[in-house]
């Protein structure tokens, strides 16, 4: 799985649309739990069609009961055996999760503070070693790897159904960074 040309642009042009026959099911290779940035259209990013990709797409990729069930779905009910957590740079849930580390005084919706503490754990870590008079889109940057390494754990020991597709099956869940400004994605393991 390979990321899309220049930032914003498809090599092959339009998604593929179905044929009629395709109603029948689908055959997803790989799950991404990605951002809900308009920025980051998975199917785009990786230039595949229509059923290829099961995708769940929440602010900050975070990991909740939901897209923890929607995985086992896809896994379970369509043998894919890749899982691909996708952040991308300058992710604002990142951001205001970082920046409500630095302000804690600021308002919040309850709504909204549901997800930044998903992400809080990863952040407040790497804060705790970081500089955070340093450089503010530097720190971000770091954040997102790490709330991507974040979730990426609590996918692989989280979930019964998941940890045991890891050992018998070949599960595969890796963690991914997109560049908004390149259009590349890049792989890497995951743990912290």
């Amino acid at each position: 799985m390979e990321g899309g040309g220049a930032a914003g642009h498809r090599r092959s042009g339009a998604i593929h649309v179905p044929n009629p026959g395709d109603a029948e099911g689908q055959e997803p290779f790989a799950v991404i739990l990605g951002c809900s940035d308009s920025r980051v259209p998975v199917e785009i990013v990786f230039d595949q069609g229509l059923g290829d990709l099961f995708v769940i797409r929440v602010a900050g990729n975070i990991v909740a009961p939901s897209q923890v069930g929607s995985i086992e779905f896809a896994a379970d009910r369509f043998g894919t055996r890749l899982v691909v957590v996708l952040g991308h740079e300058h992710c604002g849930a990142v951001e205001a999760t970082v920046d409500s580390l630095l302000y804690p005084n600021r308002p919040q919706s309850r709504n909204l503070k549901s997800i930044l503490d998903r992400i809080t754990p990863a952040v407040k870590g790497l804060m705790a070693s970081a500089d955070t008079s340093a450089d503010h889109d530097a720190l971000v940057d770091q954040a997102v790897r790490a709330n991507v390494r974040a979730s990426v754990n609590q996918l692989r020991l989280g979930s019964d159904i998941l940890e045991q597709l890891i050992r018998e099956d070949g599960l595969l869940v890796v963690g991914a960074e997109y560049s908004i400004k390149t259009g590349k994605v890049d792989f890497f393991d995951g743990v912290s």
